[in-house]
């Protein structure tokens, strides 16, 4: 597929891009969801705001507004952005011209299993194969971004949190409740909690990592955990780790993640996140989930400390 001309930084980010998307395997058939909740609702909450507010300028009718904010998700790596920006490009009839660009953006969602792009490829067949990916993709503008990460509130995280299903919605809320008693912003630690399980408390991985916050036998004991696959233990002993990785590291989310996964013995070892694609792309998703490279100690905790720091 042909790119559009374009400074080769800007074409390259974009190609790396697609190919971790297309490694990370993390896009699903159908990104709806059976309980009526936005097909974006497991996106990360800065993400799903400019899907939400996509979809909002949609419905006002202001097409060009959608198609901004759809693209901004999608140069991020959302494969809905993908699908929503290609969808309005084209079946929007003030933007047929640019039909060929939204087979190309259709057919980037499709190779990743989303089924409404694979079914919109088909309707639009008769325009032909795409040349181009829309130039918005290509552009380095990070000011949609920007603007979406300064108003992602607790309340779009927990937008987040209620659209999830039965007992995955329990355990994001025993996380919410336990994190600020570890001093850890609850944002940050559903960002791991989804990365490590999703929310399943069940699960085990092939290193006989268990649970919600898939701790692995050394990490349970050294923590106090008991029974592993006891949700509640199992938060306390992740958070407890959490805790105690983020004060080594000086509250710096990339390195504690990165040790989260790797162990803070390879941290140290390569002075930074460790060079294994593995690593990088769990602090990838980590960042991407939580907005900031810097811990933000909940306000509630950091006032009690200032209190008792003063009795």
């Amino acid at each position: 597929m042909p790119f559009p001309a374009c400074p080769l930084f800007i074409r390259a980010r974009l190609i790396g891009l697609m190919l971790a998307v297309l490694a990370s395997g993390t896009a699903s058939a159908s990104m709806a969801r059976e309980n009526g909740a936005p097909a974006w609702s497991d996106e990360p909450p800065v993400l799903a705001r400019l899907l939400e507010d996509g979809y909002r300028a949609e419905i006002r009718k202001q097409p060009h507004q959608a198609a901004a904010r759809y693209c901004a998700a999608a140069r991020h790596g959302s494969i809905e952005g993908q699908y929503m920006l290609g969808r309005l490009l084209l079946l929007e009839r003030g933007m047929a011209h640019q039909r060929s660009s939204a087979i190309s953006v259709l057919a980037l969602a499709a190779r990743q299993g989303h089924e409404g792009a694979e079914a919109l490829l088909v309707q639009g067949a008769d325009a032909g194969p795409g040349e181009d990916l829309p130039h918005c993709l290509l552009s380095d503008d990070e000011s949609l971004l920007a603007d979406a990460e300064a108003v992602v509130p607790h309340d779009v995280v927990d937008r987040f949190v209620a659209s999830l299903t039965g007992e995955r919605r329990s355990h994001a809320r025993l996380i919410q409740r336990l994190a600020p008693r570890f001093r850890i912003d609850s944002r940050l630690a559903l960002a791991i909690v989804r990365t490590e399980s999703n929310f399943n408390a069940a699960a085990r991985s092939p290193k006989n990592a268990q649970g919600l916050m898939q701790l692995i036998p050394e990490t349970a004991a050294r923590f106090g955990v008991r029974d592993a696959m006891d949700p509640e233990q199992n938060v306390r002993g992740g958070l407890a780790y959490l805790r105690w990785l983020l004060d080594r590291f000086e509250g710096d989310v990339v390195l504690a993640a990165a040790a989260y996964n790797a162990g803070e013995g390879a941290v140290a070892r390569f002075s930074g996140v460790p060079p294994y694609a593995e690593t990088q792309e769990y602090v990838r998703r980590i960042v991407a989930f939580y907005r900031s490279s810097r811990h933000q100690t909940p306000l509630a905790q950091t006032a009690a400390d200032g209190k008792a720091s003063r009795s």
